[in-house]
């Protein structure tokens, strides 16, 4: 504190932050990015322990043995599907109470912003079948939850199979001390979305659904199953849910748990465990292996049926069974064996899972890495906004040179008119508008436009969501909008031209527009590391060309679109499932338009924080590059 408070050091230790902030930011970028990749070095991993005494020993006897009995349900039950052209509700209902549930059924409907990707549907309408197993041993305050997705055609006819030779098994149990929800869900995340708002009697997402009749206690952990074959090679456990959630680590340690002492075959990510971590080839397999999950996170969206039940604090996973081209293969009497011991281990839980933790990231099923030990690594690319920001803010605290008579320039150290806010502001509202004004079709269209966004279709869409029947004033009324391209003479980024004072013939103008233009660097790296924690910025002050269509290339590699392409390809390349650039625009397009219905449907946030965060600050970058 010392020398903080002395102004002599604290204005050495200021100039030598200023002199050095090049090779100070250049030292932590290549420190936070070498500290993550560093993290899936097996010795610099945790290897998982279960937390909770309760679950702490997998010393249960299973003797599920009607694995057979099962597949043969859900062949009757894909049989029932294929007459019904759907969810065959009354087979389901009668076939549950003949197992000794008590059995409800919930209709629902939604309308979809605009039809989805793979059915083009506006409406949505299923029921969900669900039966309550109660528990003999205890006064029914607490629940679990197996669910299976009825889905389209052949697939997970078997899950639903299990989940019915299940419920018949686990009736005949006398040790239950909470209730066991069986759940078969129509149209899955959405069938999913309605069960638990009327579970929970919340309707945060305007859906349409009948009240629940039946309802057990307190949901303390859940499970879904997807099972598409009678014999699997593998069990795929998936855990990232909506905005990045993961359930409580001690969930993952129980199902890796019982796959080691039952002898399945157990993956995350898709990806198996290797033993040869000191090679290069398992480096990079643990690489991988982290990345798909760090990138999975960060997509927001609930990869499985578990990812709803963890916005009310349920711990849940999904259970994935693989059928590959390896010669190992477990049967459905095994993956039986596997769900009886895990909810008999949860059945024993005294209290809701929290002692483990609920941020981390896997290399692999055995090792984990805590945000204790990656935050740093975050840490560090945020520490290179702030330095740079306390550069530029030290330059403008500087002050201005005299005249030979001694006499300061009063035009130099004048304060910025009332215009100089036009283009941030414009921006802001352009982006608001964007988000708020649009519907979600029209949200859609303005990001499939060129990653140099043009504004001029964002304002034609504006004109059209304004006009209300759709066919707005044309396109000659959208330019005169204005537009947010560089180099343009044109558009929002020339409105600082009208300040007073900033004449380009004089040299106290220049000075003046530069320093403006250094106050407005400022507040944008203050506001990107202050939000966003890393997110790369232009920091050159040279107006000359070359370097000025340096930055210019810079800045449209890492605009969003662009950074979202990039992330679509190196996403399947991380999946081992390369794709061609047209089948990977596919992809791109389709992600652009699945996050907005995530969005509107299930609340995820990457998209308003891209629209009103990611992409206005990108658009104020292009006016400060191009700031004459």
């Amino acid at each position: 504190m010392g020398l903080l408070s002395d102004p002599n050091r604290r204005r050495a230790l200021i100039g030598l932050l200023t002199r050095l902030n090049a090779p100070i930011c250049v030292v932590c970028y290549m420190a936070g990015v070498a500290w993550f990749m560093g993290l899936a070095f097996e010795p610099f991993t945790l290897r998982t322990y279960m937390s909770e005494n309760a679950m702490g020993s997998t010393m249960v006897e299973e003797r599920f043995p009607a694995g057979e009995r099962a597949l043969a349900t859900g062949r009757e039950f894909a049989a029932h599907k294929k007459k019904t052209g759907g969810m065959p509700v009354d087979w389901l209902v009668k076939t549950m109470q003949s197992r000794g549930l008590e059995v409800f059924t919930q209709r629902f409907s939604r309308r979809l912003p605009f039809p989805d990707e793979d059915k083009e549907r506006y409406m949505v309408k299923g029921t969900n079948v669900y039966g309550i197993l109660r528990a003999p041993r205890a006064p029914r305050t607490e629940a679990l939850v197996l669910s299976a997705p009825c889905t389209a055609g052949d697939h997970n006819n078997q899950a639903v199979g299990l989940l019915l030779g299940l419920a018949q098994y686990f009736r005949n149990q006398v040790y239950w001390a909470k209730d066991i929800i069986f759940l078969v869900n129509e149209h899955d995340l959405i069938g999913m979305q309605a069960w638990l708002e009327g579970y929970h009697h919340t309707n945060t997402t305007g859906m349409d659904w009948s009240p629940l009749q039946g309802r057990g206690g307190s949901i303390q952990a859940a499970l879904s199953l997807e099972l598409s074959s009678d014999v699997v090679t593998s069990l795929d456990l998936v855990l990232e849910g909506l905005n990045g959630q993961l359930p409580n680590l001690d969930l993952a340690n129980l199902f890796y748990a019982f796959c080691q002492k039952i002898g399945v075959l157990c993956t995350t990510q898709g990806k198996l465990q290797r033993n040869d971590w000191d090679s290069v080839s398992g480096y990079s397999h643990a690489v991988q292996t982290m990345m798909l999950m760090a990138m999975k996170q960060a997509s927001g969206r609930p990869w499985g049926d578990h990812g709803l039940f963890l916005r009310y604090h349920i711990e849940a996973a999904t259970i994935k069974g693989i059928n590959s081209f390896r010669q190992y293969k477990t049967d459905a009497t095994t993956v039986g064996r596997l769900l009886e011991g895990m909810y008999r281990k949860l059945n024993n839980l005294l209290e809701r899972l929290h002692q483990s933790y609920f941020f981390y990231l896997m290399s692999s099923l055995s090792h984990f890495v805590s945000i204790g030990y990656y935050m740093p690594a975050f840490g560090l690319l945020g520490v290179i906004l702030l330095l740079r920001a306390l550069d530029l803010w030290v330059q403008l605290a500087s002050p201005p040179p005299r005249t030979e008579d001694g006499v300061v320039d009063a035009e130099q150290v004048s304060s910025p008119g009332v215009l100089s806010v036009l283009t941030p502001l414009a921006v802001v509202l352009t982006a608001i508008a964007v988000y708020t004004l649009l519907p979600p079709a029209t949200r859609a269209r303005v990001f499939y436009c060129n990653p140099v966004c043009d504004v001029r279709r964002v304002s034609l869409c504006l004109l059209k969501a304004a006009d209300g029947s759709g066919h707005g004033a044309g396109l000659e009324g959208a330019e005169a909008g204005g537009r947010a391209l560089p180099g343009r003479a044109a558009g929002l980024h020339r409105a600082h031209q009208l300040l007073p004072g900033l004449h380009p013939g004089s040299h106290a103008g220049a000075r003046g527009r530069l320093r403006h233009a250094q106050r407005a660097k400022v507040t944008r790296l203050q506001r990107l590391g202050d939000r966003c924690g890393s997110v790369r910025s232009l920091t050159s002050r040279s107006s000359s060309p070359p370097r000025r269509v340096l930055s210019a290339f810079v800045l449209v590699v890492l605009s969003p679109a662009c950074t979202l392409l990039f992330s679509v390809f190196f996403f399947q390349e991380l999946q081992e499932m390369p794709v061609s650039f047209l089948d990977g625009w596919m992809l791109y397009l389709s992600v652009i338009s699945q996050g907005i219905l995530d969005h509107a449907l299930y609340g995820s946030l990457v998209y308003p924080l891209v629209a009103l965060l990611v992409y206005p600050c990108w658009l104020l970058f292009w006016n400060i590059l191009f700031w004459k």
